[in-house]
């Protein structure tokens, strides 16, 4: 059967809405419903979730679009493209094939039909309630079930196996739009009459997304039911319940990935004559690095945002130790992937901070030199929320590009040049002060002092406050107030899955003042997101959120 034919039984036995996601017919303190579409990474951790981490997705996923600077802001502005969902057919059907097989239906299929030769009607029903409210985040209504058994029946009859049946119905299941689209209700709030909330089935997929980046778990579907989340107090123990969890660091981890824009890793390459160290590895162990700094300093150490720029303390591997210069033993056994080792730079190392890490530097720079420009650019966007415009279309980068340069052999003797232009000054003036205090490092995040034969001079200054190098760039940013204030509008906005408009400056505004009286400690930051009336308070909206079918492209 082919995917556009398997949409069609997918929505019809669904019954879902082909509106646009609805947005808010006027500013108030409350947020619009989101439809976003499940991430590569929440798509996999649902299939694990709930079928087993030996399941193979086989497929591809198409790109997620990036708003805001976070791609889960962007999930609630896609589509799924016919390409696309050839995608989703191929993993749905590999899926379910791997879910009824011989090796695991035992274990993954809660009953045994009376003939493997025929339809079961009970025993697939009993299947897709058990099955479908994992996958939909909520149970299954009675026509949604209905539905899905009977496309099991009808294969099951047509292939004389009830697996087949089975199987042929979640792989519909699998590309239809609930599973696919975090769907999202509003109801009456119970607690503050005349205004709207999130439905207890929303409020589950909100928490769980935003700390574990996973799908609700029973306990919180189970809570969802109870209409336990449809209380402040109900929230907040299950906010605490994921917050104690192990799998909150998987979910920091995805936020900082989203954060700063790893995805665009997957397309990194530098010249290997050039930097012949940088391999693909290399380019798989950078994001990590700083992953795992972020999440031990923040979570396990209980410690200050800020000091991410500023902390010596990280990760090595052998293969970016050869980047950095410094030696790292290969722990592992012959044929072993290398393993990682807590390092410590010294007191006076060029090595502070996450901005002078692979994951900033090499990320931030071409494939052949490095651009304090583009660094500068991504300083200001990533960790400072302030938008920097794009170049006009006809400026000239014949100096700034021209490297071999002999009068100007230096980055910013190039730059210096470049910024006679009028046009291209306002922007450089923001920018080069802090990407020049990073052109100690090449492109492969590799230390120099020189460039051509010259003195590289690393002195700049960031909004105001002047540094001589590298170290005292991750100090200014540590202390500029914009660092803190951005990673709370960020993760709120993350949370929400939505851009934030001038109704939510004075809840932003309040959560920022928290964040510092908690000592700017991530944890209480989630804690705080998690449990206020801002994450599940909807304006006055139509009453669910739906997006156009899959496979149909936006005009």
């Amino acid at each position: 059967m082919n995917p556009f034919a398997r949409l069609s039984i997918a929505c019809a036995a669904v019954g879902v809405l082909a509106s646009a996601a609805v947005a808010a017919k006027e500013p108030d303190p409350g947020g619009a419903l989101v439809m976003r579409r499940l991430t590569p990474e929440q798509y996999r951790e649902t299939i694990a979730d709930i079928f087993g981490r030996s399941i193979s997705l086989g497929g591809r996923f198409e790109p997620d679009k990036r708003v805001e600077g976070l791609m889960a802001v962007g999930t609630g502005q896609v589509n799924v493209t016919a390409s696309g969902l050839e995608q989703y057919d191929l993993m749905a059907r590999a899926i379910a094939a791997q879910v009824v097989s011989e090796p695991r239906r035992a274990t993954l299929i809660p009953c045994k039909p009376t003939s493997p030769d025929h339809a079961d009607d009970a025993c697939a029903r009993t299947f897709f309630r058990t099955a479908g409210r994992l996958l939909y985040r909520r149970p299954l209504e009675d026509a949604e079930l209905g539905a899905w058994v009977a496309v099991a029946s009808e294969a099951a009859r047509a292939t004389n196996d009830f697996y087949a049946g089975v199987g042929t119905s979640l792989a519909n299941m699998l590309v239809s739009l609930p599973f696919l689209f975090r769907q999202e209700v509003a109801i009456p709030d119970p607690e503050e009459p005349g205004t709207l909330r999130t439905d207890g089935y929303t409020t589950a997929s909100r928490l769980s997304f935003f700390l574990w980046n996973a799908p609700p778990d029973e306990d919180l579907l189970a809570a969802a039911e109870r209409g336990d989340l449809n209380t402040k107090k109900g929230i907040a123990r299950q906010a605490d319940r994921l917050l104690a969890s192990p799998r909150l660091e998987a979910g920091a981890r995805a936020f900082f990935a989203d954060m700063f824009r790893y995805s665009q890793f997957d397309g990194l390459s530098k010249d290997h004559q050039i930097y012949p160290k940088f391999t693909g590895q290399a380019a798989k162990d950078a994001p990590e690095q700083t992953l795992r700094t972020a999440i031990t300093l923040l979570l396990r150490d209980h410690g200050d945002y800020r000091d991410l720029f500023t902390t010596r303390k990280t990760y090595l591997t052998p293969t970016l130790g050869a980047l950095y210069g410094v030696p790292v033993p290969n722990l592992a056994s012959e044929g072993a992937p290398e393993l990682w080792v807590p390092y410590e730079y010294p007191e006076g190392d060029s090595h502070a901070g996450i901005l002078s890490q692979a994951s900033f530097v090499s990320l931030h720079s071409h494939a052949g030199r490095s651009s304090p420009t583009i660094r500068g650019k991504a300083l200001r966007e990533i960790m400072l929320c302030q938008k920097v415009p794009d170049p006009p279309g006809n400026v000239n980068f014949d100096i700034a590009d021209d490297t071999g340069n002999a009068e100007r052999k230096t980055a910013r003797a190039r730059l210096t040049a470049h910024r006679t232009d009028p046009t291209c000054a306002g922007c450089h003036k923001v920018l080069d002060p802090i990407g020049l205090a990073l052109e100690n490092f090449d492109s492969a995040a590799a230390l120099r002092t020189t460039e051509n034969g010259e003195a590289i001079d690393t002195s700049g200054e960031l909004d105001g406050i002047a540094f001589a190098d590298a170290v005292g760039l991750g100090k200014a940013v540590h202390d500029n107030p914009a660092t803190p204030s951005c990673l709370a509008k960020r993760l709120f906005s993350y949370a929400v899955g939505r851009s934030l408009g001038g109704s939510d400056a004075p809840w932003t505004k309040s959560l920022e003042q928290a964040f510092a009286a908690d000592g700017y400690r991530l944890p209480e930051l989630l804690r705080r997101i998690a449990t206020s009336e801002a994450m599940y308070r909807i304006s006055a909206v139509d009453q669910t959120a739906s997006a156009e079918p899959a496979g149909k492209d936006k005009p």
